[in-house]
C-alpha cells in the first residue's frame, strides 16, 4: 500500500482539476519518501476564507483566517487539544481507519493571494500549503528559527522534485 489521499471541495473561488489533484498526489508519494511514510491516508478539504476562518478560532483560538490547518490523527504531545471526528458510521461502533494520518485544509483565497504576493502559480501555493501540512502531520512545526529552517528544507526539496519552484 501507498500514500492515499483523499479530497473534498467545499469552495467555489477556484476549480480544482484532475491535474492539480495528480499533482498533490505526486506531492505527497515524494514527501512520504522523503520522511520514510510508506503507508496512510491524509484528507484534504479545500474551503473558503470564512471556512477556515472559523475552524482556526474553534480550535486554535485564533480569530483570523489562515491558509492551511493541520489535524493529525495520531498526536504525540500532550498538550494537544482533543479533536472529536465523529461520524455517523462510528456511532455504529465502527472504527476510523487505523492508518488515517489527519486532515489539512487549504484556504482556496489564501493560497490564491500568496500566490500574487509571492510571484507564483497558485498550484505552487496548493502544493507548498499541502506539503507544508503534510509535515505537521508527521509532528513537524515552526516554533523558532531553527525548525522553521528545517520544516522550509524540507518543504522546498519536495517541490523541486515535482518541478514546482518558484
Amino acid at each position: 500500500m501507498s500514500l492515499q489521499l483523499a479530497w473534498e471541495n467545499e469552495q467555489t473561488e477556484y476549480e480544482i482539476t484532475g491535474e492539480l489533484i495528480s499533482l498533490l498526489e505526486q506531492i505527497l508519494q515524494k514527501a512520504g519518501e522523503q520522511e520514510a511514510v510508506q503507508e496512510g491516508e491524509v484528507a484534504l478539504t479545500f474551503v473558503d476564507d470564512e471556512t477556515i476562518h472559523q475552524l482556526n478560532k474553534e480550535y486554535r483560538n485564533i480569530d483570523r483566517p489562515t491558509d492551511v490547518l493541520s489535524f493529525a490523527m495520531h498526536e504525540s504531545m500532550d498538550d494537544e487539544m482533543e479533536i472529536n471526528y465523529g461520524t455517523d458510521s462510528a456511532a455504529d461502533g465502527e472504527q476510523l481507519p487505523g492508518d488515517m494520518l489527519g486532515d489539512i485544509i487549504i484556504s482556496i483565497p489564501r493560497a490564491i493571494a500568496q500566490s500574487e504576493d509571492y510571484g507564483h502559480s497558485v498550484e505552487r501555493e496548493i502544493g507548498f500549503l499541502f506539503v507544508h501540512g503534510f509535515l505537521h502531520l508527521l509532528g513537524y512545526d515552526h516554533q523558532d528559527d531553527a525548525t522553521e529552517a528545517e520544516m522550509m528544507g524540507k518543504q522546498e526539496a519536495v517541490l523541486e522534485q515535482i518541478g514546482l519552484t518558484r
